[in-house]
């Protein structure tokens, strides 16, 4: 596994805060999420960064390497711009799924908009390490891959969570992003311990720690990204930093963003809180973490489920084999094995068809919420004008669309035919829909016009059905 550089103390840099991110004291490194850069027109804010010898991370979310289908060529080809438009010294994606359906399943190509969890299962991780394989041979830097927040468990996992990452490290030699906000929402949605995760995952491959704040509603944990660190997030940071100095830890904020100096003072209890665990550590103290979650022995489960001998522990029993290549017939079966199971369950998110068999619908019901919700959020922000069109309208409006319309195209695309759904339904004329019509018709067409004859006259046939 290649030695990365030691990054420090970092926040998420997001187009919102970026002057307040600029002016922050102490700021080593920033992460910069890689679908909103352009490698050809980088925001000059994240040039000034650089320019000041500020590092900065592409951090990917719509690769979906947890996936039943290879990786998109067009997609990592995206990702090795960025990195290199940015002069990182590596990018890092999530362990987790984003889409499903198409030709693996003879089935429509289904969005979730969203990152869902893979099932832990020895399919599952097959795929996923043929497909990190090939995002390391196709990137220009190491790549790193993120443990994500779940609000529902898929039924028959054969792994822990730490097992899981253990396997994945060394059979591929990727480097880890462990977020510990992640750890404790798995651990409110799912009863998973934080301690056990660290004690079985392999601490020498992390490349750094994510810091994020959430908030809990109904007994479930919500990984928002949107409110401050909670202390149990900051115990499993020290937990993390007792075992291992994390070459970096970034905070990271998407919305709902506070004044800068609420958010020095976040980046500052972070600081502090590794800086005592290491002390702690360096002399020996016993305690690890001491918030909210106390270290338990290291135990893994084998898959007969034989607990094996203290002398093993910190290393998965069916880790400690040799890497292993997968014969590519086996990782076919495997493939369509995933791609069935992952397809029947986002359809059952995002398409209302009944719960596949032994998920637990009531959470399957909260996380098919926080999908449509998400969807709606980004949306809004992808084309504000359509909250500003229809304001109070918008939301409870789209809720009501994202029932039965999946997405299949990405954001942009779900903007557009929400817009043309509710201009077909026919709404009352009023100043709002003819704004709305308008909207529409200038942002639905190509650009520039089409040519052919046939394309036009579809255009020109649309224009009349929604003018009347």
């Amino acid at each position: 596994m290649q030695q990365l550089r030691r990054l420090g103390t970092g926040i998420g840099w997001r187009p919102e805060i970026a002057e307040a991110v600029e002016r922050m004291p102490g700021i080593d490194w920033v992460e910069a999420v890689a679908e909103n850069v352009c490698p050809g027109h980088v925001p000059e804010s994240l040039l000034r960064l650089r320019e000041r010898g500020v590092t900065v991370v592409p951090h990917g979310v719509s690769l979906g390497l947890g996936g039943a289908d290879r990786p998109d060529a067009s997609r990592l080809t995206a990702l090795a711009e960025r990195a290199e438009a940015l002069g990182s010294p590596l990018v890092t994606e999530h362990i987790a799924f984003v889409r499903a359906g198409g030709p693996l399943t003879a089935s429509p190509l289904l969005e979730a908009g969203h990152l869902l969890p893979v099932p832990r299962t020895r399919d599952a991780l097959d795929v996923l390490c043929a497909n990190v394989r090939a995002a390391q041979a196709a990137l220009p830097v190491p790549l790193a891959v993120e443990n994500i927040a779940a609000l529902i468990s898929w039924p028959g996992e054969e792994m822990t969570e730490g097992q899981f990452l253990y396997d994945l490290a060394d059979r591929t030699g990727v480097h880890l992003l462990i977020d510990v906000a992640n750890l404790h929402t798995n651990h409110v949605n799912r009863g998973e311990d934080p301690s056990k995760a660290l004690d079985e995952l392999p601490v020498e491959a992390i490349a750094y720690v994510h810091v994020a704040g959430g908030f809990e509603r109904d007994g479930t944990w919500h990984d928002s990204h949107a409110h401050p660190v909670p202390e149990p997030v900051l115990g499993i940071l020290a937990d993390l930093a007792s075992r291992v100095a994390p070459p970096g830890v970034l905070l990271e904020r998407d919305e709902n963003f506070p004044e800068p100096a609420e958010l020095e003072r976040e980046l500052a209890a972070i600081r502090r809180t590794v800086t005592r665990a290491r002390a702690r550590a360096t002399v020996g103290a016993g305690t690890r973490g001491g918030v909210t979650y106390a270290p338990t022995p290291p135990k893994a489960i084998t898959g007969d489920g034989v607990v094996p001998d203290p002398g093993t522990a910190g290393r998965p029993e069916h880790a400690a084999a040799a890497p292993v290549e997968v014969p590519t017939g086996a990782e076919d079966a495997a493939r369509q094995r995933l791609a069935l199971a992952q397809a029947a369950l986002l359809s059952a998110l995002v398409a209302g068809t009944p719960a596949p068999e032994g998920f637990d619908r009531v959470r399957l019901g909260v996380q098919a919420r926080a999908l449509a919700a998400k969807r709606a959020d980004v949306v809004a922000k992808v084309a504000p004008e359509l909250p500003e069109i229809l304001a109070e309208v918008y939301r409870p409006a789209f809720l009501a669309y994202a029932q039965g319309h999946p997405m299949s195209g990405g954001y942009r695309r779900d903007a557009l035919d929400f817009a043309e759904h509710l201009l077909l339904a026919g709404l009352p004329e009023s100043a709002e829909t003819r704004l709305l019509r308008e909207w529409w018709l200038e942002r639905s067409g190509p650009a520039p016009l089409s040519r052919r004859p046939g394309a036009r006259l579809a255009r020109a046939t649309l224009r009349v059905l929604l003018g009347r």
